[in-house]
């Protein structure tokens, strides 16, 4: 069975955004982006919320293309390209790319047939929204949370409406020279 990764960005204080959506607090770097780009590299299908993935859309599949493309944008815009992409989205046009399959009903159920299908895991990029609705429905398997060093006050909770207990294990952690920590965990089954 295929797992579910979530990747977020958090603040120290639990926070994936802003009370507005902000993300203008989370730091990226080089460091980071290699670091994130070597475990995506052996993925072959992301996970999305709608505005997640319109904010990707509008920047990846040409990033490659510009004159200034650092080696990062290079990378990541081919691994976009070429990623099966699946988007949940009550309000999505039904139009879509190549390689794009939209979720608009049954999520949960739809979520737990791709988990059947054949192939790697499933990365989800961000898209809180989403991510609380799988989380709620007990589908994701794997969190890999990129801990910024800042404490936000309010805004966007990573975890919200959870009515059940997820127990986790720590597999890996890193720092990186910015003060932000990965944390990698995975979840443990019930016996």
């Amino acid at each position: 069975m295929r797992k579910i990764v979530l990747f977020m960005h958090v603040s120290l204080d639990g926070f994936v955004a802003g009370p507005n959506g902000e993300m203008d607090w989370i730091h990226v770097d080089d460091e980071i982006f290699d670091y994130v780009g070597d475990r995506i590299n052996h993925v072959n299908t992301a996970l999305y919320g709608r505005v997640t993935y319109q904010m990707m859309e509008a920047y990846w599949p040409t990033a490659a293309d510009q004159p200034n493309a650092s080696k990062h944008d290079i990378e990541h815009s081919a691994w976009y390209k070429n990623v099966e992409k699946v988007v949940i989205s009550r309000t999505l046009a039904v139009q879509h790319p190549e390689n794009t399959k939209i979720i608009s009903n049954n999520v949960p159920e739809q979520i737990k047939a791709l988990k059947q299908k054949p192939g790697r895991e499933v990365v989800m990029f961000g898209s809180p929204g989403a991510a609380h609705s799988l989380m709620d429905a007990d589908l994701i398997d794997a969190l890999w949370l990129f801990v910024n060093p800042v404490i936000q006050g309010e805004g966007i909770p990573l975890f919200r409406n959870i009515h059940h207990a997820i127990k986790l294990k720590l597999q890996q952690s890193k720092v990186f020279s910015s003060g932000v920590v990965c944390l990698h965990y995975e979840r443990v089954e019930e016996k």
